[in-house]
């Protein structure tokens, strides 16, 4: 049981890690949103995807959509206009209201934004399905269980930490200078990943 829960934590952990588009998004959620618990929308609706596709992954999805070639070329090309989309959108976030400083997005608007750098991102459709999925194959029963709870148990955690990071930074810069820097570096990182994924795509597909 200890080396399913470890192979399933650093997995997960692995896969959560690196600076992408909803990892970004929550770290921003968590700076702008007083009082914290404002920002639970974004990181609830954050937790519910990851559970869904990680249940989905395991479930046997993974196995599908490996095994129907279209399915692939459908999320890779429309991931990457998002991540484009989801770029842009970023970059003009750092537009200041006219108090000086930025304002918060509602509950309704975090949810759909969460939604979609959840569901519409192909990097991390394709980790959850491609790498999760595959790694559970071996157990069966009562481990494979386990193994699927642990990597939803990280995701959470890591989103909460994400929203709590996020909350002490704002609140050592109040006039929103540094989360302006911030969003232009994401906004350039999101792009990077979505070049990346088009030349990966572009090369497998010659």
């Amino acid at each position: 049981m200890v080396g399913i829960v470890m192979h399933a934590f650093l997995l997960a952990l692995g896969l959560i890690l690196p600076l992408g588009v909803q990892n970004i998004f929550i770290f921003q959620q968590g700076i702008v949103q007083r009082p914290l618990w404002r920002a639970l929308p974004v990181v609830i609706t954050a937790g519910i995807c990851d559970t869904l596709l990680i249940s989905l992954a395991v479930g046997g999805v993974s196995l599908v959509v490996l095994g129907l070639p279209w399915i692939k070329h459908v999320l890779m090309i429309g991931g990457i206009v998002f991540l484009l989309y989801m770029g842009y959108i970023t970059w003009k976030s750092s537009i200041r209201s006219e108090q000086g400083s930025i304002q918060p997005l509602s509950i309704r608007k975090q949810i759909v934004f969460a939604l979609s750098v959840s569901l519409l991102n192909p990097h991390a459709l394709l980790d959850t399905i491609g790498v999760i999925g595959i790694s559970s194959l071996p157990y069966e029963g009562i481990d494979k269980f386990i193994f699927t709870l642990t990597c939803i148990i990280v995701s959470w955690v890591w989103f909460v930490c994400l929203a709590v990071s996020g909350h002490w930074v704002g609140r050592f810069d109040s006039s929103g200078r540094w989360l302006n820097v911030l969003n232009k570096c994401s906004a350039l990182m999101i792009w990077g990943i979505a070049l990346f994924l088009l030349y990966r795509y572009l090369y497998e597909a010659i």
